[in-house]
Parts: C-alpha cells; sequence; structure tokens
C-alpha cells in the first residue's frame, strides 16, 4: 500500500503515533547506541591490542580514527543514498555491514586488517545514523511526539559515547580485547529481527530520484574528510603547512560540492534549505554545541586519569552522571519547548552549559570531585538538550522526501564541530600549558625530560615514571598546575562561546513558537511509505 506523506509543514498537527512506533523507536536507538560506542570503546583497549598486534604509532592512531573519518565523510553519501533506495533498506544494509565488520575486527591479527574492519565499521555506521534519524522523522509527524522521539534518539547518541569506555573497561576485566567489538552482535541481531517488523519502508518515487551524482559523493567525502583530518592533526601535532593546507583544500572542494548542488535537478543537498528561516543558525547551533561539549571532555577526562590518577574504568564510572541526568532532564526540556518559544529552552541550555565553564574555571590541582563532575554535568546536559532541539528545527524545517540527506547533513555538521572544538580548546589549552611549564620548571630537571614534559601532561607522566621519587614530584606538581591552568583557561573561552550562542538563538529563532500555525501549504515532492 503506498500513500503519499504530507509536507513538514503539514505535519505540525499530524496523526499521532500509537504503541507500535514508539516500540519501533526504541528498536531504532539501539543501532545508534553502538555506532556512538564504537567512537569511545577503543580507548582502553589500546595497551591490550598493541601488545599483541604490535603497530607503529602511525598505526595506532590510524586504529582509532579510521572509524570516525570514514564515517564522518561518507554520512552525506548515505544519507542520500538512503532517500534514493529506501531508508529501511539502508539501515538494514548498513547493521549488516558493521555487524560483519565487527566480527572481522573481534578476529583481526594483524595491525591492517583491524584498521580495515574499523573503516568498514564508519561505513556502517554512516549508513545507521541518517537512516534511524530520518525514519524517526518519518514515523512521528505530530510535533509534540517527534520533538519527545528524537530527545530519545540524541539520548541514544550521547549515551553510547558515555558507555564505550564503561563498557570497554568492563569487558577487558574478564575477556580478550575483541570481545569489545563482538558485543555489537547480539543488539544488531535483535535488531535485523525487528526492524522489519516494526519500522515500515519510506522512499521517493523511483519516477522522482534522478541518477546517483557520484562527483557529488567524492567532492562532499573529500572535502570533510581534509577538513577533519586537518583539525584533528592540528589539535594533536600542531598546525603545519601541510595541515593547513588540507583544511584549506577541504574548504575549497566543499565550496565546488555546494556549487554544483545549485546546477543539480536532483541535488544531494538541497541549497533552498539554508534559504528556510531558521535552518542555517538551527545548524550552526548543532555545530558550536558539538564543539563545547567535545572540545573540552578531553580535559575533563585527562583531569580525572593523570591529575587525580584515576584508573581508566574509574574515571570511566565518573563519566556516567551527564548523560544519566540527560535521560531525566531532556524530556522536560522537550516539553517546555512545546509550552514556550524553543529559542529561550536553548539559550538556557545554552546558560547551563556555559555555568558548567563557570565551574570549571574555579578547579584546582587539589581533588574536588563534586565541582568537577558537577561542572562537566552543566555541560553534558545543556549541550544534549540543545542537539536534541536543534535536531528537531532542522528535522522539521525539510521537506519529509529530504529527511535522510538533511540527517546526514546535521551528523556531518556535529562531527565538523567536534573536530573544530578539540583543535580550538585543545590549540587553548597547550599554549597555556607550555607557558606554564616554562615559568614554572622545577629545578633539577634534564633538559631532555623537560622538553618531554612541556609538550603535554601525557609527556610529563612519563617524564616522572623515568625519575627518582622526589624529582619525579616536583615536575609532577609543577605539570599538574600547569595543566590546570590550561583548563581553567580554556573553561573561559567555553563560557564566552556559551554566552554569546545563548544571545545569538534569541536573536536567530525567537520567531519559532511552541505551537506553529498551520503554515501555508507548498508543494512538495511525495514520498511513499512502503508498509
Amino acid at each position: 500500500m503506498t500513500t503519499a506523506t504530507p509536507s513538514a509543514e503539514a505535519q505540525i498537527d499530524g496523526p499521532k503515533a500509537g504503541r507500535k512506533e514508539w516500540i519501533a523507536l526504541g528498536v531504532l536507538v539501539l543501532p545508534l547506541l553502538l555506532t556512538s560506542m564504537d567512537m569511545t570503546v577503543l580507548y582502553f583497549a589500546v595497551p591490550s591490542i598493541a601488545g599483541e598486534l604490535q603497530p607503529s604509532s602511525a598505526q595506532q592512531l590510524w586504529m582509532i580514527d579510521i572509524y570516525a573519518f570514514v564515517l564522518s565523510g561518507m554520512l552525506i553519501t548515505m544519507g542520500n543514498i538512503g532517500d534514493l533506495i529506501g531508508r529501511r533498506r539502508l539501515l538494514m544494509t548498513g547493521a549488516t555491514l558493521f555487524g560483519a565488520a565487527s566480527v572481522l575486527a573481534a578476529y583481526a591479527n594483524s595491525t591492517e586488517m583491524l584498521i580495515l574492519a574499523r573503516a568498514l565499521q564508519g561505513l556502517g555506521g554512516a549508513t545507521l545514523m541518517p537512516s534511524t534519524l530520518s525514519l524517526v522523522s518519518n514515523m512521528f509527524r505530530n510535533q509534540q511526539q517527534r520533538r519527545t522521539a528524537i530527545s530519545i534518539w540524541a539520548i541514544g547518541s550521547s549515551a553510547g559515547s558515555a558507555l564505550g569506555p564503561v563498557i570497554s573497561g568492563s569487558l577487558l576485566n574478564s575477556f580478550w580485547w575483541g570481545s569489545i567489538f563482538l558485543i555489537n552482535i547480539p543488539v544488531l541481531a535483535i535488531m535485523l529481527v525487528l526492524v522489519p517488523l516494526l519500522v515500515p519502508e519510506f522512499r521517493r518515487p523511483r519516477s522522482e530520484v534522478g541518477r546517483f551524482d557520484l562527483l557529488s559523493a567524492v567532492l562532499s567525502l573529500v572535502g570533510v574528510l581534509s577538513i577533519i583530518w586537518g583539525l584533528k592533526q592540528a589539535a594533536t601535532e600542531g598546525l603545519t603547512g601541510e595541515r593547513g593546507a588540507a583544511m584549506a583544500v577541504g574548504l575549497g572542494v566543499l565550496a565546488v560540492f555546494l556549487r554544483r548542488q545549485r546546477i543539480l535537478t536532483h541535488p544531494m543537498i538541497d541549497p533552498q534549505l539554508f534559504k528556510r528561516r531558521g535552518f542555517s543558525p538551527a545548524i550552526s547551533l548543532s555545530l558550536l554545541s558539538f564543539a563545547c561539549l567535545i572540545g573540552y571532555s578531553v580535559f575533563t577526562t585527562q583531569y580525572l586519569m593523570d591529575v587525580l590518577n584515576m584508573r581508566p574504568l574509574e574515571a570511566a564510572l565518573w563519566t556516567m552522571p551527564p548523560p544519566a541526568l540527560t535521560m531525566l532532564l531532556a524530556p522536560f526540556a522537550v516539553v517546555l519547548a512545546n509550552r514556550v518559544p524553543p529559542a529561550y529552552v536553548i539559550s538556557g541550555a545554552f546558560v547551563l552549559l556555559g555555568a558548567g565553564f563557570v565551574a570549571m574555571t574555579q578547579v584546582s590541582a587539589e581533588r574536588n570531585l563534586p565541582l568537577v563532575i558537577g561542572g562537566a554535568t552543566a555541560i553534558g546536559v545543556g549541550a544534549a538538550i540543545v542537539l536534541t532541539l536543534v535536531t528537531d528545527l532542522v528535522v522539521a524545517a525539510a521537506p519529509p522526501e529530504r529527511a535522510g540527506s538533511v540527517s546526514a547533513l546535521t551528523q556531518t555538521f556535529q562531527d565538523l564541530g567536534g573536530a573544530l572544538g578539540i583543535a580550538v580548546f585543545g590549540s587553548i589549552g597547550a599554549a597555556v600549558y607550555r607557558d606554564a611549564m616554562s615559568d614554572s620548571s622545577p629545578a633539577g630537571v634534564r633538559s631532555d625530560v623537560l622538553d618531554s614534559a612541556r609538550q603535554t601532561l601525557g609527556g610529563a607522566v612519563q617524564a616522572a615514571g623515568q625519575m627518582a621519587a622526589e624529582p619525579a614530584r616536583a615536575l609532577l606538581a609543577v605539570a599538574d598546575h600547569a595543566f590546570v591552568d590550561a583548563m581553567n583557561t580554556a573553561a573561559v573561552f567555553g563560557t564566552v562561546v556559551a554566552l554569546a550562542t545563548a544571545a545569538f538563538t534569541v536573536w536567530r529563532l525567537s520567531h519559532v513558537r511552541p505551537t506553529p500555525q498551520r503554515a501555508e501549504q507548498t508543494a512538495a515532492e511525495p514520498a511513499q511509505s512502503v508498509a
């Protein structure tokens, strides 16, 4: 049975979803949990993998990074393919690929095989993320229900990233490192059985699809990968001509990609979307909130492990309050956004995020877990609320037939925001740390040891491990205070960004009403729902 899908405007007070759709939402969150979890699941397993596979330092970085690189670069392409061939079909194909790649990673007997498996996981993940969000937007056409559904979707995304280190640490206590990948298999098996029973297929009529534009796919892949690689490398190893050139090339290629979209009859990303009132500001807020969240989380994790000397699993457990509180508070934010203009709720979330940064400006080298965890929780909950409501605004602004490509665009902006946040916050922290170490270097430490310790706190910890007890304690005391200075300064920057963005939100999105009036019907290409 085929039915026409109404335009986005007609979905404002659309039909309410029933029990089947809510159960289906729970099933769709499963692959999202796995996709985001695999972003962080490898962190604690690296020593075990390195001991068995003996990767070089460059290979070790690729083991960690290749997953996110492929996922980010392929999102736009896979979102478009979902619009063309059917979102459920793409989801099922991606889940099968993700599962097969997980088995390959678990039993990899060489570094090259593990890197290949992680790349294939990234390709599978690139199909899962836009597919799940676009299917949610299609199943929930009533605005209030859609906001609630997207809040659950967003909670699944953030919870997966937080659960990754905890699950990894727990499994590694009892099993070999391959178990962190095999944990995906039973979850995917459940999903592959239930999705065909609960989730309807959505696709556009074949006569209106047009041809898949391979050149646009290549341009989007090269552009996004170049920018993310350049930002990540600049954040971890410093800005060089090569990394700056990579970012410049990426921006240039994306400019060509966008120009090409204007002349195509069936573009991957419809340029007209950016002319819709509120679309560009909303997607920009997604980038900024993710930049704040991901950019500063590196400081929090390193503070817990290197300054407070926590074990990895203990540190991971202390990072659980943000997703736990998000599960409790995000639904209330959605309810509030249905009663007052969403711009004020989003702005309030940025203020909460800013309050978390203010708390972090007061952190010292002395152990004060309530302050640290409280600040990190405020940052995490504030960012999660922003992402929930902004994702809803972006999806609601798009025609239903473009749900897949718009979902992918939202995810791509978030990934770019994460890379940008790591680069900017990391650069600020690195500069302050180096200056503080240069001004307060302890006496009696060899110059070559000091050179290593002045680069990063991790370098100072490694250097101290090769020294006598007294000089080591002196070096670590100086390094801890230098890192805290860097952490405080980065938090000041975050406070300014969060509060400025809160004001920007009210300025650019105050026109969005809690219960919008039915807009004038616009011509939209029909989509097909195939039961």
